[in-house]
């Protein structure tokens, strides 16, 4: 079995509405992937953020038993491919496990090809809706789905 972490700061919107989008995705289907989330700045386990829930209630998926946790090293080694939500987020894993280069990417930078970072990067980054509106975290998880249809088609070529 192939596994998928995403990483976010506080693993309570991005990283774990990606998360439990893909596992709604991947459901139903042949493919075998264990898909988890964590985050680079967990100081304590909360649950996922209000609006997230309810975006992704709207996406009749169930958030509300999610509980963050940090990244750290083990999950980091067991993961066969690392998905974060931003290049911060990336350098982040990267600075606790530069071994680890070959299977670290943005989200967008993994499904949309060979980007590089010496672009203007902005376009590799999913915007954190945390605090935001419940629109922010609905262009949010748009804007992850539309990533992760790439993903899974990206899969589906044998692209993990």
């Amino acid at each position: 079995m192939k596994s998928i972490l995403f990483v976010c700061t506080g693993n309570t919107c991005r990283s774990s509405m990606a998360e439990a989008m893909l596992k709604s995705m991947l459901e139903g289907t042949a493919l075998d992937i264990k898909v988890t989330s964590a985050g680079t700045a967990v100081f304590r386990q909360d649950g996922a953020a209000k609006h997230a829930v309810e975006i992704m209630k709207e996406r009749k998926i169930d958030l509300s038993d999610h509980v963050s946790k940090p990244v750290g090293l083990e999950e980091i080694r067991q993961a066969d491919l690392i998905l974060t939500m931003t290049r911060v987020h990336k350098r982040a894993i990267l600075e606790m496990a530069p071994e680890f280069e070959d299977k670290v990417f943005t989200l967008k930078e993994y499904v949309d090809g060979d980007l590089h970072e010496t672009e203007s990067g902005h376009h590799l980054d999913i915007a954190d809706p945390f605090g935001g509106t419940a629109q922010c975290y609905r262009a949010c998880a748009a804007e992850i789905h539309e990533a992760l249809e790439k993903l899974v088609e990206k899969i589906k070529a044998g692209g993990l």
